[in-house]
């Protein structure tokens, strides 16, 4: 009886823009509604939807992956779960340019403004309230929902890293060199360890959004598959101008909702075209907001789908309409078996038995989608020649070779590409391995 329920809800939502998902405060099923003259974009993205509509309702209904509800046992307080499970900063609710009075009703209730910030370039406000004492957080939402009904209330998700950590045994110097094409990457992630000998050539600004830039092996990792340089390794645009957002900065609340649309609209007040987001959380309506103004002015947003699993729900961004999703493959160009799987895969790419840069100024090797996005994210930039995103798709598309069922599929999406820049880790003396 409750999937039969849940079917129609998620067929009412898929006709009307999954509002009634939206309503009941369930992960969105990637749906339509995609901005003027992007549909042709990914064809992916919508078609066979219904015929997988029945397994990804199943998948909705399960709880938050079990790597992101750990998070909240090791937060010592600072976060809880929502009402599916999913990790928020405590006490936290995020509201999308609220309306003056209906913050001063708010006030007026009990609730208090934490902080308001302005995403200049987006034409939007973030405001953080607090619900008054002895007020659990979900009745918060609740209860701003009945102030405010026009507005957009919601909790302050985190986000955590698409790949795993990684374990560094060693160090492999490598000087560099070369000159940057001048192109121009964006990344979302952890730090960069700027040092780095094979990021010597890549003109790298660094932004913190959760306290100052605090390197890691994620971010490293990430910034070297995109635009690394080095003897026996390459990423896939190399030496381009590197804009990275470190959304984490070691504190326990990095990856919030909040950080990451702020680090969006740092991204758009740069005009970085090209946006590679190695990160995973569910839906939540103010990334997704920001997610549609970036997609809206022909910004490319490239996300990893996740690596928990054919049975997981569709993880964000990668399954916001108009954010290229990406899986990765084995050096067998196999999917590999712990990737998400759904309409939300655009593209797949290697992301396993290959080296990426780390820690110390060596290589590890990598496994997982986090590590496949990015190189995804170089060859749209590289393919970016007049700044049209759907040309640039289209162009990586022909290029993709078939795997899996005949045409655009739920595991392979388009095809693979990118199998030339997968770097072997003997190649490079890569040391250490990925670990959960």
């Amino acid at each position: 009886m409750i999937r039969s329920v849940m079917v129609a809800i998620v067929l009412a939502g898929l006709a009307t823009g999954s509002p009634a998902l939206a309503q009941i405060g369930l992960p969105s099923l990637p749906g339509p509604g995609l901005p003027p003259g992007r549909i042709e974009t990914l064809p992916g993205r919508v078609v066979g939807r219904v015929d997988a509509l029945e397994r990804q309702v199943d998948a909705v209904v399960e709880a938050a992956p079990s790597h992101l509800t750990r998070l909240i046992r090791q937060s010592r307080g600072a976060l809880e779960a929502d009402p599916q499970g999913w990790p928020v900063v405590r006490g936290e609710i995020l509201a999308t340019d609220p309306d003056p009075a209906a913050l001063e009703r708010a006030r007026a209730d009990g609730f208090s403004v934490l902080r308001e910030t302005r995403l200049e370039g987006l034409d939007l406000t973030v405001v953080v309230l607090t619900p008054p004492r002895g007020m659990a957080l979900r009745d918060g939402v609740e209860r701003l929902a009945g102030i405010d009904p026009q507005g957009s209330y919601t909790f302050n998700h985190i986000h955590g890293p698409a790949g795993s950590a990684i374990v560094v045994a060693g160090r492999v110097a490598v000087p560099t060199s070369g000159s940057s094409p001048g192109r121009r990457v964006g990344m979302i992630d952890t730090g960069v360890e700027g040092g780095h000998p094979s990021l010597s050539s890549v003109t790298l600004i660094q932004q913190g959004f959760a306290g100052p830039v605090r390197p890691a092996a994620h971010g490293t990792a990430v910034a070297s598959l995109l635009a690394g340089r080095g003897p026996g390794f390459a990423g896939a645009v190399p030496g381009a101008d590197l804009f990275a957002a470190d959304v984490y900065g070691g504190a326990v609340t990095g990856g919030s909702a909040e950080t990451l649309a702020r680090a969006l609209a740092w991204m758009a007040a740069r005009d970085v075209r090209v946006i590679n987001i190695s990160l995973v959380g569910p839906r939540n309506p103010l990334v997704e907001v920001v997610v549609g103004r970036l997609v809206g002015r022909d910004h490319l947003l490239v996300a990893a789908v996740g690596n928990d699993g054919p049975a997981a729900p569709p993880l964000f961004p990668a399954a916001y309409p108009g954010v290229i999703g990406v899986t990765a493959v084995s050096g067998r160009d196999r999917v590999l078996p712990e990737a998400g799987r759904g309409a939300q895969v655009d593209f797949a790419a290697p992301g396993a038995d290959m080296a990426a840069a780390t820690l110390g100024g060596g290589y590890a090797t990598v496994r997982g989608a986090s590590f496949a996005a990015p190189l995804v994210a170089g060859l749209l930039a590289a393919r970016l020649e007049d700044g049209r995103a759907e040309r640039a798709v289209a162009a990586l598309a022909r290029e993709a070779r078939d795997l899996g069922a005949a045409g655009t599929d739920p595991v392979y999406g388009r095809g693979l590409v990118g199998a030339e820049l997968r770097v072997a880790p003997r190649a490079v003396g890569a040391r250490g391995r990925l670990t959960r």
